[in-house]
């Protein structure tokens, strides 16, 4: 019998997707359909082997509430519909209909707010009553049921089928795909801190290659560890039932989901498909995934799983009747905050992720496909990306001990109550402040803040500082948020600021190139803040921070916690590119940041300091450093809140002092704690931005208000200027970022609620807080219209904002509400 025959590799490809699945798939298939024909797909096994075959194969438009997410549902359905006809590979697509299920007041407000802004989106969502259920799905328990989310469009699909098609449509336009050759090591070239993809080997021989895009799934970590790229995804067990044949239910019924009994059901050869997102999972392999896992399950935990699966089959009674004819147990990665990881590594130029979809592979693969693709071949991924990015992870979050306390509460999130206030509670205490000790003494109650511990907001004595009970309504720390907002407004308050992102950029030519960077002028006096944005080609964000000048060939660059890494690698990177001699060094961990910010704020500080902070002497956006106490710090007169106010950047280990400092001054100016909600609800009144936010990636700087901050003729241009030119020429805007005002004081703006005008939808919130000072809630939202926009057209409609199932008026404004002459600030 003859030896099998080695596969045949190329010598060279544009761009090596790593991993067989309905991700690579789809990522092979979209480069090939735009022209990127010179693209090799590697499989270790066969394709889907690894996860994707025994995907549940639900294909859902509704639920989230990302725009980004939603269009990718979207695309992703709308490309299963004619895969088959275009392939000739049969997809399994059947448009049978989904129903979300509502049986509590919490999940039923989510849903109605989740409702809204899917048909904002174009998902065509009815909610629909507990009779109209039990009629669409005879077999459902409706007993509890308050209310169902229909949509009639969604339905389910084979993954095995529509990867096979994917694959089918990749090879059709002249991509390769070649099963049974595993990636042994991506290869690369460069110095440690200038590498760059050059390749991949594999046990018969290398392929150069432009681009590697590694959607290995659950083996992306260790796949990724080899170069230092991080990936933090985990795998963990995922059930699913299958019972005997039930003789009355029809394949043709909707596909139904229920969260608070765990589970999501749909007809399966003639039997019901009982899947599960138990509350308290089990994670799997923590070492490591083996190679050799293929098509392969877990031995089911029948002992944990029984009162989640009872539970379950309580939703259709008949289940629990009828017998079993599989319990399956298979393996799905999840990541730390439940968002998928994609993107250029900020470690490895070339090496582009697409992994970690908790769950939604299908369901968004189609569309992450594409927009992986485009991203790769223009630069562009053509959505925002600021929350799935892969330069949001951190290296500790690989740690084994995070991933196995981590993944027990990502995993039961899936399908817990959203509420607007959670926070993450697992894998904390990592990061702390050089404050922290004093914080807790003081009464703070933290949240997550990408890792760090930030004060959220302080309780009185007598009163606990816990999150307590979740909810849509007012919380109960609602009045000390609103007394710590007042402070900012009337006083002077005290924030620790420390989990801010800040470098320290040196060199003979670090002004000049953070200025070609900058869309402002940054780089003119010494002792200067600047806010600027750093812009790409297309004149789109894609940082919004602060550059202080200390000297000529020494600057302060600050960014927000989300930005840390996206921020670090940009710089880097423009550096290396423009051959210039400038340094980047991470000093986050080196200094603390503490916030004196209010009407009081220079009386507090001045009584600590030698240093003349008089208007005149130390005006607004001043960088100085002063004495306080026996300290040095930073001072920058600058201010997020809307008042007058300082940042004071100090040395770690001095850190404690200053805070003591001010504490004991602070007693005879009335100096206040407060916290992250307060800066929220303050920011947000002054209509101050937040990347990742209310502003990202696809926002032209004049589209989101912040045309001011940028220097069109400065010396040297800047990155993205002619763009700007281009769209400014273009004339007026009919696409502007507005402050919204509801006029009722009592409802709650969160995020995705749609903003309308005269009855037709603009818009929707993209961030939210309460605005203590204006009396009711305040936020910012993306508003479009078929003519420009200014303030007259704004006054001229009749808006209001989806809350919920109300529709609550409001007031739109292009200036912020809050003090629009900025007279408090240079107060």
């Amino acid at each position: 019998m003859s030896a099998p025959s080695l596969p045949s590799l190329p010598s060279h490809a544009r761009v090596v997707v790593l991993g067989g699945g309905v991700i690579g798939c789809s990522v092979a298939y979209h480069l090939a359909q735009l022209g990127w024909t010179d693209t090799v797909l590697l499989e270790r096994d066969k394709i889907t082997s690894g996860t994707t075959w025994h995907a549940a194969g639900l294909m859902v438009t509704f639920g989230s509430t990302s725009e980004t997410s939603t269009e990718l549902r979207k695309y992703t359905r709308d490309l299963y519909a004619r895969l088959e006809a275009e392939t000739g590979q049969a997809t399994g697509l059947l448009l049978n209909g989904f129903i979300e299920l509502a049986s509590d007041d919490d999940r039923l407000e989510e849903y109605r707010r989740v409702s809204a802004f899917n048909r904002h989106c174009g998902v065509d969502v009815h909610e629909i009553s507990p009779r109209e259920v039990k009629e669409l799905f005879p077999l459902a328990n409706i007993d509890d049921v308050r209310a169902g989310f229909y949509v009639k469009e969604d339905g389910r699909v084979n993954p095995v089928d529509v990867t096979m098609a994917l694959a089918a449509g990749a090879k059709k336009l002249g991509a390769r795909i070649l099963e049974n050759v595993p990636a042994l090591e991506v290869l690369t070239s460069g110095s440690a801190a200038r590498r760059r993809v050059r390749g991949v080997r594999t046990p018969y021989g290398e392929i150069a290659c432009d681009v590697v895009v590694n959607c290995t799934g659950m083996w992306a970590r260790q796949l990724g560890e080899d170069l230092g790229v991080t990936i933090p995804n985990q795998a963990a067990e995922h059930y699913y039932l299958i019972t005997e044949r039930i003789p009355e239910l029809s394949p043709h019924w909707p596909v139904i989901e229920d969260p608070g009994c765990h589970g999501y059901y749909r007809e399966e050869g003639g039997g019901l498909m009982i899947g599960l997102f138990e509350p308290v999972c089990a994670p799997w392999k923590i070492d490591g995934i083996p190679g050799d896992f293929s098509f392969g399950e877990i031995t089911p935990d029948w002992d944990r799983m029984a009162p989640y699966l009872e539970r379950a089959m309580s939703r259709v009674p008949i289940s629990e009747k009828v017998g079993v004819k599989k319990f399956f147990c298979g393996p799905e990665s999840f990541t730390p905050d439940l968002r998928p990881v994609v993107g250029e590594a900020p470690e490895v130029r070339g090496y582009f992720v697409a992994a970690g979809l908790n769950s939604i592979g299908i369901l968004t693969g189609g569309g992450l496909g594409k927009l992986v693709a485009e991203w790769v071949t223009t630069g562009d991924p053509g959505a925002d990306v600021t929350g799935m990015h892969i330069d949001r992870l951190h290296r500790y979050q690989s740690n084994p001990a995070y991933r196995r306390t981590r993944t027990v509460e990502s995993l039961g999130l899936v399908y817990q109550c959203h509420y607007p206030f959670r926070t993450m509670t697992t894998a904390r205490g990592c990061k702390t402040s050089p404050l922290h000790d004093r914080l807790v003494a003081a009464r703070a109650c933290f949240k997550d803040v990408s890792g760090w511990e930030g004060a959220d907001w302080y309780a009185p004595p007598g009163v606990a500082p816990e999150v307590g009970t979740l909810g849509w309504d007012r919380p109960h720390f609602w009045p000390y948020w609103e007394a710590e907002h007042r402070a900012v407004r009337e006083g002077v308050v005290l924030m620790d600021m420390s989990f801010m992102s800040k470098f320290e950029v040196q060199g003979r030519d670090a002004g000049r190139l953070l200025d070609r960077l900058s869309a402002n002028a940054v780089n003119e006096r010494d002792g200067v803040v600047t806010y600027t944005q750093w812009l790409n080609e297309r004149g789109t964000l894609e940082a919004d921070l602060t550059v202080t000048r200390l000297d000529e060939e020494r600057f302060l660059v600050v960014a927000s916690d989300t930005a840390h890494r996206h921020v670090q690698a940009r710089m880097r990177r423009f550096f290396e590119d423009e051959a210039g001699h400038a340094f980047v060094a991470d000093v986050t961990s080196g200094l603390a940041q503490i916030n004196v910010q209010g009407p009081r704020s220079r009386a507090l500080l001045q009584s600590l300091t030698s240093v003349d902070l008089s208007d005149a002497a130390f005006p607004f956006r001043t960088a100085r450093e002063i004495d306080v106490g026996f300290a040095r710090a930073l001072c920058l007169r600058i201010t997020y809140l809307g008042e007058l106010g300082y940042e004071l950047y100090v040395p770690s280990e001095q850190a404690s002092h200053v805070y003591d400092r001010l504490r004991e001054a602070g007693a005879s100016h009335g100096l206040v704690h407060a916290g992250l909600k307060a800066l929220a609800s303050c920011r947000m009144e002054k209509g101050y931005r937040d990347y990742g936010h209310d502003i990202d990636n696809t926002d032209s700087v004049l589209e989101v208000g912040l045309g001011f901050a940028v220097a069109l003729d400065k010396p040297g241009g800047f990155v993205g200027q002619e763009a700007v030119r281009a769209k400014k020429a273009r004339g007026p805007l009919s696409r502007r970022l507005v402050s919204v005002l509801l006029s009722e004081p009592e409802p709650l703006l969160f995020h995705a609620e749609p903003v309308r005008r005269d009855g037709v939808s603009r818009g929707y919130i993209r961030a939210a807080s309460y605005g203590h000072t204006l009396g009711g809630a305040v936020g910012l939202a993306m508003i479009e219209a078929d003519r420009p926009i200014d303030q007259a057209w704004l006054d001229a409609g009749r808006w209001e904002v989806e809350v919920g199932a109300r529709r609550v008026p409001a007031r739109l404004s292009l200036r912020p509400f809050y003090d629009p002459s900025n007279s408090r600030i240079r107060g």
